[in-house]
């Protein structure tokens, strides 16, 4: 598993510990982990939550009169630092 599933697995973990029901997803570029919120969550377990979300490159929270409250987390997966990244001129 690439160190960005392993960093989501942990971040999907604490969130489940917290009582959140998670899912991990990958793709290409990074791995997300998705939690719904319940309507009424105390403001020491989003101190918490917010804890957990902030070791990821991005979080952000998803409300809709209809879904009801979604928490997502972005993992980026790592980019090659040599080899032809970007063609020539664009190694790091």
């Amino acid at each position: 598993m690439p160190a960005s599933g392993v960093s989501a697995a942990a971040i999907a973990a604490r969130l489940s510990a917290l009582g959140l029901l998670t899912r991990v997803e990958e793709h290409p570029r990074h791995t997300s982990v998705e939690a719904e919120v319940p309507e009424v969550l105390s403001a020491e377990s989003w101190r918490e939550v917010l804890d957990v979300v902030a070791v990821a490159d991005r979080f952000g929270l998803l409300a809709t009169s209809l879904n009801g409250r979604t928490l997502w987390a972005v993992v980026r997966k790592a980019v090659p630092t040599t080899g032809d990244v970007g063609g020539p001129g664009h190694q790091r």
